[in-house]
């Protein structure tokens, strides 16, 4: 009986690579100095509608981009930057952008997140760590009420990137809203999330070496610092619902989108 539960295990975990290896052939964009970077697009909407292509990307670091990754955003329209670092993040690592980018930085909360590595160094649990701050939503309406607004005012015939350090927390909270806002379902939405586990995973192997070397972090702690797991994103929709009383709420209320501004969005980003 064990084996059989391991064979399903190892078949259902080979079909999820294959499945990302797939996705990634349509959604990455392969930069030689950005990671995580991918397109947004293509996911299907429960009214069954689909997420434009080309148009939303989301990625990790843009201070290292190379001359030919610029002239890639630039085929493909990349405009508008939406920064979602801190401060000290910005300033020590600046973007690389084309002229004439409009960019924004939206630092809320961020500024504070060398605790987090300073919790892990003090052997405080790293799932307990990262729990709290996926359901801390204190920041949330300051970080990602510009980035709507972004998407908002973005011309047609032109397209945003947002992104933080990894492209997977603060970005992979950006990504969910967003697609909420749009309809697609929770589930795909998840899917969405947890494939930076695969777009990263040779970066988060490098960071984990580090911090167990460097910071004599225990590997697992380190490992759940760089990992992303539903239920990480779920802290953060549980949140939501307790104390805005649902996330469409929270769009309107905090956020700021009206009924109008929503199928605004709908018209701009799905086909």
């Amino acid at each position: 009986m064990k084996n059989y539960l391991l064979t399903g295990i190892l078949i259902l975990l080979t079909a999820n690579l294959f499945a990302q290896v797939a996705d990634s052939a349509m959604r990455k964009v392969n930069l030689q100095g950005a990671v995580n970077f991918r397109d947004a697009g293509g996911y299907s909407t429960k009214d069954g509608r689909h997420v434009k292509w080309r148009k939303v990307y989301r990625s990790a670091d843009l201070s290292k981009l190379t001359d030919a990754d610029l002239a890639e955003l630039k085929a493909r329209k990349i405009t508008f930057d939406v920064d979602l670092r801190g401060h000290q993040e910005a300033a020590t690592a600046p973007d690389k952008l084309n002229p004439n980018t409009d960019y924004i930085l939206c630092p809320a909360g961020s500024d504070s997140l060398n605790t987090i590595t300073r919790d892990l160094a003090a052997h405080k649990n790293a799932d307990s760590i990262m729990m709290a701050f996926y359901g801390n939503t204190r920041y949330l309406a300051d970080r990602y009420k510009p980035f709507f607004n972004k998407l908002l005012s973005l011309p047609d015939d032109q397209s945003l990137v947002f992104h933080c350090t990894a492209g997977k927390d603060r970005t992979g909270m950006g990504a969910a809203l967003f697609l909420y806002s749009l309809g697609v379902p929770y589930q795909t939405i998840v899917d969405d999330y947890t494939a930076s586990n695969y777009y990263r995973r040779a970066e988060s192997q490098k960071a984990i070496n580090a911090m167990v070397s460097m910071m004599h972090i225990d590997p697992q702690s380190a490992k759940s610092l760089m990992d992303v797991k539903k239920a990480y994103l779920d802290a953060t929709f549980t949140a939501i619902n307790k104390q805005y009383g649902s996330v469409d709420q929270f769009l309107k209320n905090q956020i700021g989108l009206s009924e109008r501004d929503i199928e605004t969005l709908k018209s701009k980003y799905l086909q």
